[in-house]
């Protein structure tokens, strides 16, 4: 900081005010420093100035699955209001596997970042790692059963409840879920809306329906299999995970299964190829980026105010149902008839 300051003929202070925005600075003042910043390669040591304020301004974020378009989208809404608030994001990658989220978290807390946003891969061991820091934590998208700290998330039972209703109301009484683990929040909570819209409609819930376990496409393929050579296969299925949607619409084109004509099917999550898919997918929306651009103010507030700044507080985001062409109204007599109109969505 010396040298930019000598080679631009100001004072530290003035370096010090241009590097951290903390003092006006004439113009020609500001560009001599930029220039000399430049001409030097100088960049601030973030990790000397955190030691001294107690502050990085740098945040993490651990995911667990970097391959579910639903989470880039996500961290690009957190991004987006970290980066207003000049903090950087380090990007963790968990890949469903708690040791290595354990390993993510450790790194994080030994670069000293200022807080965590976390979409917990095993809920049971996260929730007892972080209720015992004293540090900045948000849970998003996945909040842990008996978390007590701040949390966003999409109202999933109603996403649940709203596919299923979805499906009663075109005349569809074999219904069946393929869900993914149940006991992660997103999941539980789509089958309980689903739980609950087939009792309501006082529709049974079958065993050889109901099918929950992993995350990947080869399940939704393997469920979609098994589904298929039932003796008395469902008239429609709500995929609550949009990798085994892919899975489970592979496995119909590979037996010959028409959709909807055969089989209605409507998946979680809106993405670009959901609409432009054969035939384009009914799907529950949630909106990840605003999901992500919430989890952040909660983490930002958290970190400008303090850990006792303020009761935790709770995030729910509404999910829309996007209608198209992969559900169509029942015919006890025959095949489907009808097909829902395109381009209907529904809040709630």
């Amino acid at each position: 900081m010396r040298d930019v300051a000598r080679l631009a003929n100001v004072s530290v202070a003035t370096v010090s005010a241009v590097v951290n925005g903390s003092a006006v600075v004439s113009a020609q003042r500001a560009a001599r420093v930029k220039k000399a910043m430049e001409a030097l390669d100088y960049h601030a040591d973030q990790i000397a100035r955190g030691l001294k304020t107690g502050r990085t301004r740098v945040v993490g974020v651990v995911i667990p699955d970097i391959t579910n378009p639903f989470y880039p989208e996500v961290i690009l809404g957190a991004e987006e209001v970290a980066g207003l608030a000049r903090y950087s994001v380090i990007l963790c990658n968990a890949n469903e596997d708690t040791a290595q989220e354990e390993r993510q978290l450790n790194a994080l807390f030994s670069h000293r970042v200022d807080g965590v946003l976390i979409a917990c891969s095993n809920p049971a061991v996260a929730v007892d790692r972080l209720l015992h820091r004293r540090f900045p934590i948000v849970c998003f998208d996945r909040i842990p059963e008996g978390f007590r700290g701040d949390a966003a998330a999409t109202d999933n039972f109603a996403g649940g409840y709203e596919a299923t209703r979805h499906l009663i109301e075109l005349g569809h009484r074999r219904i069946a879920i393929l869900a993914g683990r149940t006991e992660l929040s997103t999941h539980s909570g789509r089958m309980e809306g689903f739980r609950k819209a087939m009792q309501e409609a006082q529709l049974p819930v079958l065993d050889e329906y109901c099918r929950t376990g992993g995350m990947q496409a080869e399940t939704g393929y393997r469920f979609g299999r098994a589904m298929v050579r039932l003796a008395t296969p469902p008239s429609a299925v709500f995929c609550s995970n949009n990798k085994v949607l892919l899975g489970f619409m592979r496995a119909l084109a590979e037996a010959g299964v028409e959709c909807p004509a055969d089989i209605s099917v409507v998946g979680f999550d809106d993405f670009t190829w959901t609409e432009n898919f054969h035939p384009p997918l009914t799907v529950v929306y949630q909106p990840a980026r605003e999901l992500g651009r919430q989890a952040m103010h909660l983490l930002l507030s958290r970190i400008e105010g303090g850990a006792a700044a303020a009761e935790c507080q709770r995030v729910q985001l509404r999910p829309e149902l996007h209608v198209r062409q992969s559900t169509a109204r029942f015919e006890e007599a025959g095949r489907p008839g009808q097909i829902a109109a395109p381009g209907y969505e529904r809040s709630f």
